[in-house]
């Protein structure tokens, strides 16, 4: 895979925390009463009522989000505007929203 969109920390940090902001804004507009998405500096949180939680969190000395659910974690790196598994290749969303649906028992379908 090749190398983060991002040149320097400062444009990691906020373009990160710009796209966390822009999964709270399309989660928040979900009709699923036992969740409670939280977004504070660095991270993204999905609390369930059942005590599940899916974490997005920042990690700035490599330039990766990394998504932490269901005692898996994935580190995703930014090519080409795209946020990908730096192993796999899956795009995050992809896996994201397969998480969500899952847990949600409905299409959940961020953008």
């Amino acid at each position: 895979m090749g190398r983060s969109d991002f040149s320097d920390d400062a444009s990691f940090r906020k373009n990160a925390e710009n796209y966390l902001a822009h999964l709270l804004l399309q989660l928040d507009e979900i009709e699923f009463d036992e969740f409670e998405p939280r977004h504070t500096p660095g991270s993204l949180n999905i609390q369930f009522d059942d005590g599940a939680v899916v974490m997005l969190s920042l990690q700035t000395p490599t330039h990766e989000l990394w998504l932490s659910a269901n005692y898996t974690a994935w580190h995703f790196l930014c090519v080409g505007g795209v946020w990908r598994e730096r192993e796999s290749n899956e795009a995050m969303l992809d896996v994201l929203n397969h998480i969500l649906s899952e847990k949600m028992n409905e299409s959940v379908e961020l953008v």
